[in-house]
């Protein structure tokens, strides 16, 4: 059953068919200030990957890929939970030179998921990857990154104000960095998503660094697999969301593992059977390139910067009665 919040005297500003206009201004103008900031062009990626390959993305660890067999010829196929693996070894395979990167319109199933306002079975994002020399694996360079997709979103947000003056959201274009290690330091009491609530009410733009590793309480901030991103050298971008009065997650991304690092989190995650897969057989042979990449959600981000309170009011997906009853009873329309 999923958990709904409906704020008090919630109202979406827009007619459907200005919302729909507005997604696709957002879409068109964050697309190109992203191609622009980053230096990406666009590629085509797949709906479905070969099971056996490990080029799907694992996430946490425990969720189900959808699967199917494929008679004719003669494998499972793997809907994708992301392109995180997939978008390295094509940046190999389509010969990206240094500075340079790919982004692709990402849609992917999760069955797993728990569904709420912000969390869909249905998942779109714009999946980017850039191949990177071994010189700016650092935090600087991640840094540097950051603010240049935030000020896409900002630029972005800027756009639609224009065009649609009822709608007021400024997203902060300052962004505030913290460790997961730092934010459990400041707030020991509280659960990490409320120390990621916390956060962002007070700065409001934040990227939260080095996901995945084990905290000094012994417990992690949050999972993340061992075989794309760097534990020490990524994050998520966090904006406070002045609608549901909370923390709301834009991005996943960061530096990508090397050779070394893929080495030691597939052991820290008790993952070492995955070192036969062909992906991280190149991997561990320095075959793929050193690069950075992640994903920023396309609902996430239109349900942002059009002040919606559901994702469901920004993208067609399936939600179970008592959501559907209850946001037809509020006057909210789900796709």
């Amino acid at each position: 059953m999923s958990k709904l919040t409906i704020p008090a005297g919630y109202r979406m500003p827009l007619t459907n068919n200005e919302l729909q206009r507005a997604i696709e201004l957002i879409h068109a103008d964050f697309q190109h200030n992203l191609t622009v900031r980053l230096n990406l062009h666009r590629v085509s990626a797949p709906l479905f990957v070969d099971g056996k390959t490990g080029l799907n993305d694992d996430l946490n660890g425990v969720e189900r890929p959808v699967s199917f067999d494929i008679p004719d010829v003669g494998t499972d196929g793997q809907v994708v939970h992301s392109l995180a693996k997939w978008k390295r070894l094509a940046l190999k395979r389509y010969e990206f030179k240094l500075g340079t990167g790919l982004y692709t319109d990402m849609n992917a199933i999760r069955r797993d998921e728990e569904v709420d306002n912000l969390h869909s079975i249905y998942v779109d994002q714009w999946d980017w990857e850039k191949h990177i020399d071994v010189c700016n694996r650092n935090a600087l360079y991640l840094k540097e990154t950051v603010r240049d997709i935030v000020g896409c979103i900002c630029d972005t947000a800027t756009a639609l104000r224009n065009a649609f003056p009822l709608l007021t959201f400024r997203p902060d274009r300052d962004v505030y960095f913290i460790t997961t290690q730092e934010l459990e330091d400041r707030f020991p009491d509280l659960s990490p998503n409320e120390r990621e609530t916390e956060i962002c009410r007070r700065h409001h733009t934040v990227f939260l660094m080095q996901i995945g590793k084990t905290l000094k309480s012994g417990k992690r901030h949050d999972g993340r697999a061992p075989d794309y991103d760097d534990w020490d050298l990524n994050g998520d971008i966090l904006m406070w969301n002045p609608v549901l009065e909370s923390r709301f997650e834009i991005s996943s991304m960061g530096i990508r593992v090397d050779a070394g690092a893929l080495d030691r989190q597939l052991t820290l995650a008790g993952c070492d059977a995955r070192r036969n897969l062909p992906f991280h057989q190149m991997l561990l042979q320095g075959e793929l390139p050193q690069s950075i990449g992640g994903g920023i959600g396309q609902s996430r981000l239109c349900m942002l910067l059009l002040g919606t309170c559901h994702i469901g009011e920004v993208q067609a997906s399936l939600w179970d009665s008592a959501t559907a009853e209850a946001c037809e009873k509020a006057g909210i329309t789900l796709l």
